[in-house]
């Protein structure tokens, strides 16, 4: 759908509303608390905003039981799955939290990690760092248990210097702590989403590295499965090639694109929360799938 010839007032309007629909808190691997990340999203002017935990709606679910206030507040998680054995994120918005399908595919997720953690922990120990496991879910708690605990507890033991030498050596693709979790396939989790009433939305797609052609093969198989967005935007945002990209890959597939900050934590080159509609303006936006919408407003 094309809306190219926005008048002035059109596109001013489009740059006073932000909406931001892929950020982490810390129920995985985010660094903010998720009635904090709210608190910080509402003070930016993000008008609709998605806590997309990994594998978990925890985030969310804390969030929604304190949450007052204009913006619109969706149920968002970030699921992991595999498509030609490599790891791919599918992000699931608006659907029903307490779907029997989805709990039962986060509780399936939860799973998987456990037993990547436990593999992890027996690597470690051949290595000469025995109770990685116990010091990671400590260093988890009540979060998502995932690398960057085991990462944390490693510095704290003095087995490396920091987080970026513990990916480095033994945490990081290719080395010894690589464990790749039984992620189900693309084709199931993105199934549970739909099943659920959710929209799934392939997220950070130029982040595999593929070539053009697998990466539309990637987004043929993922609408096929009812896939019906891409991530335009994510994190610091690509180049502009990269993006007009994924802008001709949308409209050849007729997928909708959406978008978000990707946000973790404070840091001098992390995102800040909140993109402006105006990216999606000549593409079909996320939120025309939303009931209701992201509310507009006149500039001031």
């Amino acid at each position: 759908m094309d809306r190219g010839g926005l008048t002035r007032s059109e596109v001013a309007i489009l740059k006073t509303v932000l909406i931001d629909f892929h950020t982490h808190s810390t129920a995985s691997d985010g660094a903010l608390d998720p009635l904090v990340l709210l608190e910080r999203a509402q003070a930016a002017g993000v008008t609709a905003f998605a806590i997309t935990d990994h594998d978990t709606i925890a985030g969310y679910e804390k969030a929604i039981k304190a949450f007052s206030g204009p913006m619109q507040l969706l149920p968002g998680v970030e699921l992991s799955c595999q498509w030609a054995s490599t790891t791919i994120h599918v992000v699931g918005l608006n659907f029903d939290p307490e779907h029997p399908t989805i709990t039962a595919g986060l509780a399936q997720l939860d799973k998987a990690r456990a037993d990547r953690g436990q593999k992890i922990d027996e690597r470690l120990a051949k290595r000469g760092m025995p109770g990685a496991l116990a010091g990671a879910l400590e260093k988890a708690g009540t979060s998502q248990l995932g690398r960057p605990h085991f990462a944390a507890w490693m510095v704290e033991q003095g087995h490396v210097a920091d987080i970026n030498e513990a990916f480095d050596k033994f945490l990081g693709q290719g080395k010894p702590g690589d464990v790749k979790a039984y992620w189900p396939e693309l084709a199931t989790v993105t199934g549970w989403i739909v099943d659920s009433g959710g929209i799934p939305v392939m997220a950070h797609p130029l982040k595999y590295r593929f070539t053009r052609m697998k990466l539309k093969r990637l987004l043929e198989d993922f609408q096929q499965a009812g896939g019906r967005a891409l991530e335009l935007l994510s994190g610091r945002g690509s180049l502009p090639e990269q993006r007009a990209q994924l802008e001709r890959l949308a409209r050849e597939l007729g997928l909708a694109v959406s978008g978000g900050s990707d946000f973790h934590r404070d840091g001098p080159y992390a995102p800040k929360l909140g993109v402006e509609l105006r990216h999606f303006a000549d593409l079909t936006p996320i939120w025309e799938l939303l009931t209701p919408p992201p509310t507009t407003r006149s500039p001031d």
